[in-house]
C-alpha cells in the first residue's frame, strides 16, 4: 500500500509540473531538466513505417513477400469509419477531445492502484501508445511514462486526430507478425480494411489489448468475450445502438485469412531474387521499404511445375521401397485424441499430399487421421510396399499419405506415400524475351534452400550433344551425312589408356545418318564427330549458347563428362527455337519503391548466338527425338515439340530439356550426394515424365486460348526435300544433288 501511495504522488507531483510547463507553454527546462532529451516529434513529418516488400508475377498476382514487419500502409480515408469508432471506443474513448493525456483517467488509474486494484497499466491514450511505440520502449517506469506524456502532448500539437489515428492504425501489432490495419484485414478476414463490417472491425480493434492472445485462431472463446467488449463500448459511445451491438454478439466470428502467409508458389526463385535485391538495396531497404518486384514468373505455369516435379520424384522414390516413419506420436508421448499437427490449417482436397497419423492397423487396413477427418489406407493404397500393415507402420506413426477419395460424409481413401529423398529441379524460360516463367531448386525448400537449378554443377550427359551436331549443321554437314557407329579408340595421351567409348546398349549400326545418331542418342558416332570438328571448336558452340560452366577439350566432353547448371542449358537450349536468338535469363523485369518510382528494368538482352537457318535445322532435329527418338513418349502430347534426353553412365543424372515454339523447359533428376538413381532410370524414364505433365498443363492452357498451335518459324533459306528416309530440311545450298 505504501509503495502504491508512493507511486501516486509522485505521479501527481511530476504531472502537475510538466502540464503547467507544457500546456501553458512556460517553464519547459524544468521537465526537460527531468527526462532529458526527447526524440524531434518533427521526425514524424517523413515517417514510413516498415512495410512488405512484394514479388508480383507476371499476371501482377503476389507470389511471396519479404518483412521484419507484415504491414501495408492505408491513409485516413481508407480505414472505414466503423473500425475507426470501434478503436477509439475500445482503446480511447475521449481521443477526440483531449491534448493527448487523459488526466481524469491518470487520476482514476492512481486511486485504482492505491486500494490494490491494479497493480500496472492503463489511462494510455491512442497518442501515447502511438508515442510509445514509435520512440520509446515498452519498459515499465515513471520516467518512461513521464517521457510518453510529453511524447504525446507534443504530437497532438503538431499533427491533426486524422493523422495520429492514421498513424496509429499503421504502426500498431495485431498478433502473428502482422502490423497495420489493412495486413490485420487481410490475416483474419481475407479482406482489404475498407470492407470491413461491425463485426470485423470490432474483433480488429478489441485485438489491440493482447493480440495473439484474443486471436480467434488462438483463443476463441476470449475473441467472442473481447468483440463483445467492443461492441459494448461502442454502445455506450453511441457509435452504435445496444440493439446493433447485441445483434452483432449474437453472430459467430468467421475468419477467412490464415494464422501464417501461405507458403510462396516458387520459394528458390523467390530466394534468388531476395540475394539480388540485398546486393543491390540491402537487407534493411529488402525488409523494411516496401519494394515492388515485378517479374516473369507464371503462376499456374509454376503451379504445374510444382505438381509434377513431387509427383515424379515421390514416384522414383518408391521404386527404392517404403522406409520406416521418422516419428512417432506414443513415443513423444502425445495425446493422439486431442494432438494436432501444426501443418492442418485446413482440410484436404483430393490428389493432395499432407501428414497423418496412424491411429490403428490390422491386418488389411490403416486407419490415420488427417486434420478433423478419419481415412482409411486400404490395399490399393500401400501394395506397392509390398509388405503387410503390421510391417509398416504402428499406432502414433506420422506418415506422408495422398488423398485418393474425399468422401460426402467426410471419410476419405487414400494412399501410403513418403517423403523422397531423391531431388529434382526445373526451370522453365520465354524463349522470346529470357524471362524465367517457372523455377523448383529442390524437393522441399523447408528442409533445403540449395537451389539446383542454379547452383548445381552435374554431369550433363547426353544433353550435351546437340552443341556436337550443332557446329557440325553449321560447318556443312546435313541431317542425311553419314556417320560411322562402330568400335572405336583414341590416344589419350601419354602413360593413359586408350579412350573407347561405348554406345548406352553396346550395339553399334555401322554406319547412320546424323539424324538418327542424334534421335538415338548414339554415343560413337558422336565422339566421332567431336573429334573431327575437334573439342575445342565444339566447346565455342557451347559458349556461343550461353554455357559458362568449365568445359574441358577433352572428347569425351561429347557425351557428357562436363558440367553444368539446369538454368544455362536450358537458356543455352531456347535459342534453338527463337531463330538462334539467345535470350539472357530475367528473374527480375521492374523493381519500384513503396510511391511507384520505378528503381531499375531489366529489358530483354538478346544475343545472336547461331545463324537462323543453323537454328532451325537444329529444332528440326531435334523434334526428331520427339518423334521418332528417346524422347518418344511425348509425340503423344501433339504438340510441335523439340528435345534431348540426359543420362550419365551411372543413372546417376536424369536430364530432359524440350521446347515448344515459345518456351523451354529443362528438368534434372539426382541426388544430391551423387549416386544411382536406380537400374535403368534414364532421362527417358526419370525426367521426361515430369517434363510431359508440365508441358500437358501448358498446351491445355494453349489450346484453350489459341485457335491453332504455333509454328517454328523457319528461315527462306532453308528448304525442304524429300528423301529416302522422307521429307527433310536442308540449308540453301547443301541439299543433295546440290554440291
Amino acid at each position: 500500500m505504501a509503495r502504491s501511495f508512493g507511486w501516486l504522488a509522485r505521479s501527481f507531483g511530476i504531472a502537475a509540473l510538466f502540464l503547467t510547463a507544457a500546456l501553458l507553454g512556460t517553464g519547459g527546462g524544468v521537465v526537460f531538466a527531468f527526462v532529458g532529451d526527447l526524440p524531434q516529434i518533427e521526425a514524424l513529418d517523413d515517417y514510413s513505417p516498415g512495410t512488405i516488400t512484394r514479388v508480383l508475377g507476371r499476371d501482377g498476382t503476389v507470389i511471396g513477400d519479404f518483412a521484419t514487419e507484415r504491414r501495408v500502409i492505408v491513409t485516413y480515408d481508407q480505414i472505414p469509419v466503423v473500425l475507426r469508432n470501434a478503436i477509439i471506443s475500445s482503446e480511447d474513448s475521449k481521443f477526440l477531445s483531449h491534448s493527448g493525456i487523459d488526466v481524469k483517467a491518470i487520476a482514476a488509474m492512481g486511486v485504482r492502484r492505491l486500494l490494490g486494484m491494479q497493480r500496472r497499466g492503463g489511462a494510455s491514450t491512442i497518442t501515447q501508445q502511438l508515442a510509445r511505440k514509435l520512440f520509446l520502449t515498452d519498459e515499465v517506469s515513471l520516467e518512461r511514462k513521464i517521457k510518453e506524456w510529453l511524447l504525446a502532448i507534443q504530437i497532438e500539437k503538431r499533427y491533426t486526430k486524422a493523422e495520429i489515428l492514421t498513424m496509429y492504425c499503421n504502426k500498431m501489432y495485431w498478433g502473428h507478425y502482422t502490423y497495420g490495419v489493412e495486413a490485420a484485414s487481410r490475416l483474419y478476414f481475407g479482406k482489404s480494411v475498407k470492407d470491413l463490417n461491425l463485426d470485423e472491425a470490432a474483433l480488429i480493434a478489441g485485438m489491440l489489448q493482447r493480440n495473439v492472445g484474443q486471436s480467434p485462431y488462438v483463443n476463441m472463446k476470449a475473441a467472442v468475450a473481447r468483440r463483445a467488449y467492443v461492441l459494448d463500448r461502442m454502445a455506450e459511445n453511441r457509435f452504435i445502438t445496444q440493439a446493433e451491438a447485441s445483434a452483432a454478439k449474437e453472430r459467430p466470428i468467421i475468419t477467412r485469412g490464415r494464422p501464417t502467409p501461405p507458403p510462396s508458389i516458387a520459394p528458390y526463385f523467390l530466394e534468388m531474387v531476395r540475394t539480388k535485391l540485398e546486393e543491390a538495396y540491402g537487407a534493411k531497404a529488402v525488409y523494411e521499404n516496401g519494394l515492388v518486384v515485378k517479374t516473369g514468373i507464371d503462376p499456374a505455369l509454376q503451379a504445374a511445375v510444382n505438381r509434377a516435379l513431387d509427383d515424379g520424384l515421390r514416384r522414383i522414390d518408391k521404386l527404392r521401397g517404403f522406409r520406416k516413419p521418422e516419428r512417432n506420436l506414443v513415443t513423444e508421448k502425445r495425446d493422439l485424441e486431442t494432438y494436432r499437427l501444426t501443418r492442418w490449417e485446413k482440410d484436404p482436397v483430393e490428389g493432395e499430399v499432407a501428414s497423418a497419423f496412424v491411429t490403428a492397423v490390422d491386418a488389411t487396413d490403416i486407419k490415420v487421421r488427417l486434420g478433423r477427418l478419419e481415412g482409411t489406407i486400404g490395399r490399393a493404397g500401400y501394395e506397392w510396399t509390398r509388405k503387410k500393415p503390421q510391417d509398416l507402420v504402428k499406432v502414433g506413426d506420422v506418415v506422408d499419405v495422398r488423398v485418393r477419395k474425399l468422401d460426402p460424409k467426410g471419410g476419405m481413401s487414400l494412399v501410403l506415400d513418403q517423403r523422397p529423398l531423391v531431388q529434382g529441379a526445373v526451370v522453365a524460360v520465354d524463349n522470346h524475351t529470357g524471362q524465367i516463367l517457372a523455377m523448383v531448386g529442390g524437393s522441399n525448400f523447408e528442409r533445403s534452400q540449395f537451389n539446383r537449378a542454379t547452383q548445381a554443377m552435374r554431369q550433363v550427359g547426353s544433353l550435351f550433344k546437340p552443341f556436337v551436331y550443332t557446329a557440325a549443321i553449321d560447318t556443312g554437314y546435313t541431317a542425311q551425312s553419314m556417320l560411322d557407329d562402330v568400335p572405336v579408340s583414341f590416344e589419350a595421351g601419354p602413360g593413359q589408356p586408350p579412350y573407347e567409348p561405348k554406345n548406352y546398349d553396346r550395339e553399334y549400326k555401322g554406319e547412320v545418318t546424323l539424324r538418327e545418331a542424334l534421335e538415338g542418342s548414339r554415343n560413337i558416332p558422336t565422339v566421332n564427330l567431336m573429334a573431327k570438328l575437334t573439342p575445342r571448336r565444339v566447346i565455342e558452340y557451347a559458349r556461343h549458347l550461353g554455357v559458362t560452366s568449365p568445359l574441358p577439350e577433352y572428347l569425351s566432353v561429347a557425351i557428357g563428362a562436363g558440367e553444368g547448371t539446369l538454368l544455362e542449358m536450358t537458356s543455352a537450349y531456347s535459342a534453338f527455337p527463337n531463330q538462334g536468338v539467345r535470350m539472357t535469363p530475367l528473374a527480375m523485369l521492374e523493381v519500384l519503391d513503396r510511391d511507384g518510382n520505378s528503381l531499375e528494368q531489366h529489358r530483354p538482352e538478346p544475343t545472336e548466338a547461331l545463324r537462323a537457318d543453323t537454328a532451325y535445322v537444329m529444332t528440326d532435329l531435334l523434334e526428331g527425338v520427339v518423334q521418332h527418338g528417346t524422347a518418344g513418349a511425348a509425340r503423344s502430347l501433339n504438340w510441335p515439340l523439340g528435345g534431348k534426353t540426359g543420362t550419365t553412365d551411372d543413372y546417376g543424372d536424369a536430364w530432359f530439356i524440350g521446347f515448344d515454339p515459345d518456351i523451354t523447359v529443362g528438368v534434372w533428376v539426382g541426388f544430391d550426394q551423387k549416386r544411382p538413381l536406380g537400374s535403368n532410370q534414364t532421362g527417358s524414364v526419370a525426367a521426361l515424365p515430369i517434363w510431359q505433365d508440365i508441358m500437358k498443363s501448358w498446351i491445355d492452357r494453349r489450346r484453350a486460348s489459341d485457335a491453332e498451335p504455333p509454328v517454328f518459324q523457319r528461315p527462306g533459306n532453308v528448304v525442304e526435300v524429300g528423301t529416302a528416309r522422307g521429307p527433310e530440311v536442308f540449308i540453301a545450298g547443301t541439299e543433295p544433288g546440290v554440291r
